[in-house]
């Protein structure tokens, strides 16, 4: 009995701490499931904070791939410490936007103003009976005869013209000799007949004077003047020669004239140029035609005149280009004062041509490869970064920046190719399309 007893209360408490085990379990696992929203909800950020995935993320700016690549990749830099820059020579500047000026100068020569060229030939066949002429380089006023030319055909002409005139004046003082007899046998029975012989002879009287006008036009179409052709009618003689006159004031720089030469239409006995003004010819070449416009201004200056120079405009930029020399010509004029410039002189012109201002670096901080053109830029405690730059033009030294570099950065003048020998051992290149 006592026995049983002991086996009921073993029993009773191994039910009763089984039912405490599983209560206790039960109560923790409720406490964990009661806390862990409250930790989540700890741990999620309010709408307004930085962290919170609503609105505030998706109004955070997103970095292009582009930028974000650039950002990670920084530029290369060589590194020269400041006692081997002053044993190599190194010396920066400061890229800066200037005025920038061009000055080209080239040679001239003077020629002939062709504007102010004349020749002198006949329209006729003849031969040249006296000449006034008879020698090259002889000056001449305007109207001053040149030699006298006998044509049997001009000849002839006038020979009918003074026919003419002689036919007219016959007709005139036979119609006043004819007129006179009708007025006196005039009677009312004849007055129909008169008035149709009136009628005839004012038709022919319009006609001669329609003849002798075609006569005299066809002595001026000969170069014959006016007071020549006045002269034959007064005389009623023909003129045996035809004096030939100078069209202009000038020098004669060409004579083929020779006293008794025989002569035929259209061709050239005399060339007079009038040196009052000349051209100055000049050769510029290809690659400064761009800065060349039609006015700028030039000194003009001659061996010939010892310190004395002439400011002339450029009147014209020719249209071609020599292929062998590979300029282009331009042309000013300049005022020819006493005669004493000379066709075939030589003159030094300079032109001055005013750019405006631009970003400029000097020349000699440019590394041409030939493919390309680098700069070394001070990023200052000794480091140089290689960077490539887009030049523009070549002035005096200076040459224009159009990418590549901004007013304000340093770079290095003097000894740059030391620096870029040091950057080619350590294999450092400027960026692929980097832009500053």
């Amino acid at each position: 009995m006592k026995k049983r007893n002991l086996i009921i209360i073993a029993g009773l408490i191994l039910i009763i701490g089984l039912l405490f085990h599983f209560s206790k379990a039960i109560f923790l696992k409720g406490i964990f499931q009661s806390k862990a929203p409250q930790s989540a909800m700890a741990q999620q950020p309010a709408p307004g904070h930085p962290g919170h995935s609503g609105e505030a993320s998706q109004a955070k700016p997103q970095v292009s791939k582009e930028e974000q690549k650039e950002s990670e990749e920084e530029a290369p830099t060589v590194e020269i410490p400041t006692e081997l820059q002053q044993l190599i020579g190194v010396k920066t500047t400061e890229v800066s936007v200037k005025p920038l000026q061009k000055i080209i100068r080239t040679v001239g020569r003077i020629e002939y103003d062709e504007r102010k060229l004349a020749t002198v030939n006949t329209k006729f066949e003849g031969w040249i009976e006296k000449l006034y002429v008879d020698y090259t380089g002889k000056y001449l006023k305007r109207g001053e005869p040149l030699a006298e030319i006998y044509s049997p055909e001009l000849f002839a002409t006038q020979q009918e013209f003074i026919n003419l005139l002689r036919w007219a004046k016959q007709s005139k003082i036979k119609e006043t000799r004819d007129e006179r007899q009708e007025t006196s046998k005039y009677n009312n029975s004849s007055l129909v007949t008169r008035h149709s012989s009136l009628d005839v002879k004012d038709m022919l009287s319009r006609d001669a004077e329609t003849i002798i006008e075609a006569a005299k036009q066809r002595l001026r179409l000969w170069d014959i003047t006016d007071a020549q052709v006045k002269i034959i009618e007064e005389t009623g003689k023909p003129i045996r020669t035809l004096t030939l006159y100078s069209p202009v004031d000038g020098y004669v720089v060409q004579k083929m004239a020779l006293q008794g030469m025989r002569v035929m239409p259209g061709e050239k006995l005399f060339d007079i140029a009038d040196l009052a003004t000349i051209w100055v010819i000049s050769d510029i070449y290809e690659y400064e035609l761009p800065l060349i416009k039609t006015g700028q201004t030039a000194r003009i200056s001659l061996s010939y005149f010892p310190g004395k120079e002439f400011s002339s405009r450029i009147d014209y930029v020719y249209p071609t280009l020599s292929g062998d020399t590979r300029t282009a010509k331009v042309r000013f004029t300049i005022p020819n004062i006493g005669g004493q410039l000379k066709p075939q002189m030589f003159t030094n012109v300079e032109v001055k041509i005013n750019i405006g201002k631009r970003l400029a670096i000097p020349e000699d901080a440019v590394i041409d490869t030939g493919t390309r053109q680098i700069v070394y830029v001070d990023k200052g405690e000794g480091y140089f970064e290689p960077r490539e730059v887009s030049l523009g033009l070549r002035v005096d030294g200076m040459v224009e920046v159009l990418k590549g570099l901004k007013a304000g950065e340093k770079i290095a003048s003097s000894g740059n190719f030391l620096i870029d020998s040091e950057a080619q051992l350590k294999g450092i290149k400027p960026l692929e399309g980097h832009k500053h």
